[in-house]
């Protein structure tokens, strides 16, 4: 392929590090290149708005545990969690493609609003185009949302410290294996339902209770390894995750060993890490646990001194190894 072609593998991992910093953040924002958050944190009349973008393109348009409706929906409402911010309003931009079937936008759109409704964001805004057939594979959906962050609040990439704790809010990898397995048809992934699902009250019970708690980065394209990669490189540490205490489920661990992948570089789409200091790690453990979607929440690292690898892990069988960056995107159009 042309060297000067984008690639399916710039859509994540190390790929999409090298489109952002080579091509896109130099052409739109020159000179100004600073930590990427999940979301801008914006003052307004001595408040602190959050404010995020994002674009879905996931196929299949319906899968096990949601559909892009209710994943663009989740998508930005847990971009403006991982900020602190209390989710408000969110526009819904619709590309629809000519032959889309009407009674499939229904349910689809019905399912974004139904997220919307139970965490309480208000649809603002939104715009409708219509494609020729086949130049959008049905839909894609663009969004914006808008949260507001509570005052003293301040998370990010850069806050993580030496011998804080690392914490992943559940199970990890459920919906990039859903997505594989459904798209492929492997049948012996067919039990995988993803874990799509909107963040904010738990990201709220969890800073309510621990305030301390230094960043959340929602685990989506790239993984846990993608997210930890770029933690440990912001903040100038290393993590060191211990393998036996990281929570992958069966189907997971079966779906990686059987293709040869690395659950920490599968895709969740309602799953966080969170970085808190160490002597409120129990505590921070319990208030995810007390919440529905954070009952398998467990404590799967530390953050150590900066060494030659950003990110270790100490295997099952007592070595220790380094987990690189996901290259690429290693199932593209996953959200």
């Amino acid at each position: 392929m042309d060297e000067n072609a984008i690639r399916l593998s710039h859509g994540s991992g190390q790929g999409l590090q090298e489109l952002l910093h080579e091509l896109v953040l130099p052409a739109l924002i020159p000179g100004q290149m600073g930590i990427l958050e999940d979301a801008a944190l914006l003052t307004v009349q001595g408040g602190t708005l959050a404010f995020t973008s994002d674009s879905f393109v996931v196929w299949p348009l319906e899968f096990r545990g949601g559909d892009i409706g209710k994943l663009s929906a989740c998508g930005t409402i847990n971009d403006l969690a991982m900020m602190g911010a209390q989710p408000k309003y969110l526009s819904v931009s619709l590309i629809l493609e000519e032959g889309l079937d009407k009674q499939l936008l229904i349910r689809i759109l019905s399912s974004l609003r139904t997220v919307c409704e139970e965490t309480g964001v208000i649809i603002a805004c939104g715009d409708t185009k219509v494609v020729d057939r086949g130049k959008a594979d049905g839909m894609f959906i663009s969004t914006s949302g808008i949260g507001m962050v509570p005052a003293g609040r301040v998370l990010s990439a850069a806050n993580a410290r030496e011998g804080d704790a690392v914490l992943v809010s559940g199970p990890i990898g459920l919906h990039g294996i859903t997505i594989l397995s459904q798209r492929k048809g492997l049948r012996f992934a067919s039990e995988a339902i993803s874990d799509c699902a909107p963040l904010n009250t738990l990201a709220e019970t969890l800073l309510t209770c621990v305030p301390e708690t230094r960043l959340l980065r929602d685990a989506t394209r790239g993984g846990c390894a993608a997210i930890l990669h770029e933690i440990a490189e912001s903040s100038n540490v290393c993590v060191l995750l211990d393998e036996a205490k990281i929570p992958v489920p069966d189907v997971v661990k079966g779906a990686c060993a059987f293709l040869g992948l690395d659950p920490l570089h599968i895709a969740n789409e309602g799953r966080f890490v969170a970085v808190v200091p160490a002597h409120e790690a129990a505590i921070a453990v319990s208030a995810c646990q007390s919440h529905p979607i954070g009952n398998g929440a467990a404590i799967i690292g530390t953050v150590t001194q900066k060494g030659r690898f950003p990110l270790l892990l100490k295997t099952a069988i007592g070595g220790t190894r380094p987990v690189e960056m996901p290259a690429g995107e290693l199932l593209p159009r996953i959200c």
